[in-house]
């Protein structure tokens, strides 16, 4: 956990160079934004359920969030690439039954994800402040961790839930859709929509009954599509006033 932190930090810092370098050529941009994640049925199935031999659960996602650093680097005046880092934390309900032993239980679990997008972007320009944009593209992700809870709803019952990675990077859609506002001095400020759809599940569940020398275990994938609000912001650029550092004979 601890060395994916620093990981982001490093790539964080390499981003806002570049911003920097490009800026006495096309214009490149270094904001933040922060996005709620909306479970949703229109681009994906948010609940996996499964049954056996008496044994009922389910996984439903929740209510998310999400937040990183955003580069966007300017193609034309109205064409850029856009990409960056961000990191996403979502939350599942989970629920366990035996019908015919009267045995119900629930509990919560949490899911981390890294992904680096890279997106075509298409402006279209409203009025002297406000563009309109459009972009499409990838998203590369990393799942750093599998994860696991526990439920122990009365005597010898007992069920342990997994979430389990198939791999630890996939690739997704990601299409976005918003509006900004743009001023000079202090910069853009920009509110959207996405679409992330993933080309494979975001992990498999596992549900694991045990009462005393019986077991069951269940196993399903699970949808990781989601829709989102996002929030934007785009720093000014600012140049240097004075004299600037010319290179020496070493450089």
């Amino acid at each position: 956990m601890k060395i994916s932190f620093y990981i982001i930090i490093i790539l964080l810092f390499s981003l806002t160079s570049f911003a920097q370098e490009r800026t006495d050529k096309l214009p490149t941009y270094f904001g933040l934004q922060l996005r709620p994640i909306f479970p949703t049925q229109f681009i994906g199935n948010p609940t996996t359920s499964m049954s056996g031999d008496g044994f009922e659960t389910s996984i439903t996602q929740r209510l998310g969030f999400g937040f990183g650093g955003t580069v966007r680097a300017s193609v034309t005046k109205l064409i850029a690439i856009e990409t960056g880092i961000n990191f996403t934390q979502r939350y599942f309900n989970l629920s366990v039954a035996l019908p015919d032993s009267n045995v119900y239980g629930e509990q919560s679990m949490t899911f981390i994800e890294y992904d680096i997008p890279i997106n075509a972007l298409i402006y279209i320009q409203l009025s002297d402040n406000i563009f309109m944009n459009a972009s499409l593209g990838v998203a590369i992700s990393y799942k750093p961790t599998d994860t696991r809870v526990q439920i122990r709803p009365q005597g010898k019952h007992y069920f342990a839930l997994y979430g389990i990675r198939d791999n630890s990077v996939g690739l997704d859609l990601n299409a976005n859709f918003g509006f900004e506002y743009r001023t000079r001095k202090n910069g853009f400020f920009y509110i959207g929509g996405s679409a992330r759809v993933p080309f494979a599940p975001l992990f498999k569940y596992a549900a694991f009954y045990n009462y005393d020398a019986n077991s069951i275990l269940l196993t399903g994938d699970v949808d990781g599509s989601f829709l989102t609000l996002d929030f934007k912001y785009f720093f000014p650029l600012i140049k240097n006033k004075g004299q600037q550092f010319l290179n020496g004979p070493i450089e």
